[in-house]
């Protein structure tokens, strides 16, 4: 049982692919010949924790772009931690971004050039621009001051180069405890990037490094060796994420300081996820605190942990490419993730039947002891994955969720009465309900039509329901893991008043006994399948030789929960009930009264951004929507949906205007596609809404006050 797709596949762009002005400036420099054309990136985690979703956009960014244009890319770990780091994270992170499809130039740690960077540190004590400080942490911290007070010099600050060398030296050698000492850039302490207020280069750390174990004892700042590793490398374009963009002054000091070669720092926002934590802390919390079982736990946002889900590495390429590369930070819906993800493994999974929640059901008119051998396609879509055979018999097994003593009208599922058909298999209907003390269903008694196999009725009356099973004497039980997102609120971790370990969803994993059909006892672990009408699932490590276990890696959509719902504002279905000749007529709908006001408070809340309009078309099936893309100056133009049809006829004519969009609505899924925003508009009794505009000098995403 294999994925129907290649896991090797290359990827190819598509038409909702976005923008990526790393991209942009990449390419301008190799067609420019800086650097002789030559492009070389790196990626350089931190061995302190395993990958995560938001570093599969970094991976995608720095691999991608070198493969594309024939250059380069270094895997670099940044070893200069030692209290934090573990050989077991250096492995995982390696087996990550060979699952997702790539594979380095260059393997390099931090750690390959401690005497080099040694020895440049030493230089600029040299050249007078860094001395030997004697304040402690807190100390420190209070001699920068903040962003409303300038700092202060060191008492420290005015050592000779002489003395500061000689501490530096014995520093290296081991003469003084941690904290004793540090090494820091003497720079500018009135500036009002903290990072240039003298910023630490080196500490004092006794810890063994899981490489170098006891050779050093001091430790370079991760912003003083960032650069001159890059250097070192010979990397062309240093790509990071936007909180390092604070950073770049101190980068390009160090770099102009040292005289070596000028990498380049660049800055794209990082990914964040709606229902998800990106920091480490938290989710080394959430190890730590056993609310998951470790870091390739399924609920995780890890890359182990949503491999061992069933993700496949070609959705989340695909999500990358579609979110784009973008200078300003912003939230994307989870569920945009979970769209690509549901249509690469239509593509790629075999569709097989298993009854989570079973419930029997006996054919009485199907003779005892018979089985017929039912063929069915493993893809309706794809002919090329062939068939199976599928036991049926007298005993079968359907999901309870498909039967109801008193349906609602809509249900078109199994009820007293009433006729559905069985995927594969013919048309029955339920006779007769065997219940418990309780009242509850424990078997239902049924009767086929014989001449209805191929779930075709021989007289032409339509079945609207169509039910999964598996025969309850080939049925295999299975351990089922039913997973939903491990946050019950969009953004965990953002209130103040409560911890983000509070916010964790207590229903996020359900564990079932169910029962497939026998096709499913070939599987081997790691292998995906769609289980019809219930989700796609991949098998788990966890699996033996007598218990197979299943991770449900998403939904399938329902479409019977949405008119549940619809009907009954969100609670338990009802019976319907019929309308009689003596129903009280409808009362008229109350005409709606004037709009809420928006307290000033509130409107300042919205992100207000100029935003250009670069295309404008009608929408089909739509009669008051306009499809919009606004470039906001993130690198990829941003698809809004806006109901301005009407004032609008011809679209043409917003193209070209400036206007003004709120920047930071949740993006939301339409019937005609994702809308990534709203563009104000405003108007009069006369029902006609013009778009706000902005004039010069007016740019795309400078903000709206």
């Amino acid at each position: 049982m294999t994925d129907a797709a290649d896991p090797k596949g290359t990827d190819r762009k598509t038409d909702d692919a976005a923008g990526n002005f790393v991209r942009d400036i990449v390419v301008a420099d190799q067609q420019s010949g800086k650097h002789g054309g030559r492009v070389a990136t790196r990626f350089p985690p931190e061995p302190n924790g395993y990958l995560h979703i938001g570093h599969a956009k970094a991976i995608w960014v720095d691999f991608g772009l070198a493969r594309e244009l024939g250059g380069t890319c270094n895997l670099r770990f940044d070893d200069t931690n030692p209290t934090t780091e573990d050989v077991e994270y250096v492995e995982a992170i390696q087996e990550d971004i060979r699952w997702l499809g790539f594979e380095w130039d260059g393997l390099h740690y931090a750690s390959d050039y401690f005497e080099a960077l040694y020895q440049a540190a030493t230089g600029l004590i040299e050249k007078g621009v860094a001395y030997v400080d004697s304040l402690s942490e807190e100390e420190i911290r209070e001699y920068r001051g903040n962003y409303y007070q300038k700092g202060k010099e060191s008492p420290h600050r005015s050592r000779s180069v002489a003395e500061n060398l000689d501490l530096f030296r014995r520093m290296r050698a081991g003469e003084f405890k941690e904290g004793e000492h540090v090494l820091r850039a003497k720079i500018d302490l009135s500036s009002q990037n903290m990072n240039l207020r003298d910023p630490l280069l080196y500490r004092i750390r006794y810890t063994p490094h899981h490489r170098t174990g006891k050779t050093w004892c001091i430790y370079p700042m991760y912003d003083y060796a960032h650069p001159l590793s890059d250097a070192l490398e010979k990397i062309t374009h240093s790509i990071c994420t936007l909180e390092f963009e604070a950073h770049r002054p101190l980068y390009d000091w160090l770099i102009q300081q040292t005289e070596v070669f000028p990498s380049r720092q660049i800055e794209f926002a990082r990914l964040n996820l709606t229902y998800t934590v990106m920091s480490k802390r938290k989710l080394l919390e959430l190890v730590q605190e056993r609310v998951v079982s470790g870091w390739t736990d399924p609920r995780m946002p890890t890359l182990a942990g949503m491999r061992r889900r069933g993700y496949t590495p070609e959705a989340i390429r695909a999500f990358c490419e579609r979110v784009g590369v973008a200078k300003s930070n912003s939230m994307c819906d989870v569920g945009l993730l979970e769209h690509y993800l549901r249509e690469d493994l239509n593509k790629r999974c075999p569709r097989l039947m298993a009854v989570v929640r079973p419930l029997k059901l006996v054919i009485e008119n199907f003779p005892e002891g018979e089985v017929r051998m039912l063929d069915a396609p493993l893809s309706p879509e794809d002919a090329a994955m062939g068939s199976r055979k599928v036991p049926f018999s007298r005993e079968l097994y359907i999901d309870h969720d498909d039967f109801r003593q008193d349906p609602p009208k809509e249900f078109f599922r199994l009820a007293p009465g009433r006729e559905v058909r069985l995927r594969y298999g013919c048309i029955l209907r339920c006779e007769h309900v065997e219940k418990d003390a309780a009242g509850n269903p424990v078997v239902l008694r049924c009767t086929m039509d014989p001449g209805s196999w191929g779930g075709h009725a021989p007289d032409g009356r339509m079945i609207k329901g169509t039910l999964h099973w598996v025969s309850a004497a080939h049925a295999v039980p299975m351990a089922v893991r039913l997973y939903d997102r491990l946050f019950r609120v969009e953004a965990p971790g953002t209130s103040e008043e409560v911890s983000f370990l509070d916010e964790v969803n207590p229903a996020s994993l359900q564990t079932v006994t169910a029962m497939g059909e026998p096709y499913l006892v070939d599987a081997k672990v790691g292998d995906r399948v769609q289980l019809e009408r219930v989700g796609y699932f991949c098998l788990d490590p966890d699996t033996t030789p007598d218990q197979l276990v299943w991770n449900r890696t998403v939904t399938l959509k329902d479409s019977w929960a949405k008119i549940e719902k619809k009907i009954t504002g969100g609670g338990a279905a009802k019976p319907a009930v019929k309308a009689s000749a003596a129903a009280k007529p409808k009362e008229p709908k109350p005409k709606p009264g004037p709009a809420a006001e928006v307290a000033i408070e509130d409107f300042g809340k919205l992100d207000l951004r100029v935003g250009l309009v670069r295309t404008a078309a009608l929408v089909d099936g739509a009669d008051k929507l306009l499809k919009l893309e606004v470039d906001l100056g993130e690198g990829r133009p941003r698809q809004i949906f806006s109901g301005i049809r009407a004032s609008y006829p011809d679209p043409q004519a917003l193209v070209g205007l400036r206007v003004v969009v709120i920047a930071n609505l949740k993006p939301r899924q339409m019937k005609f596609g994702l809308s990534e925003g709203m563009i104000l508009a405003g108007g009069g009794d006369l029902g006609v809404h013009r778009v706000v505009t902005v004039g010069d000098p007016a740019k795309p995403g400078d903000r709206v006050t």
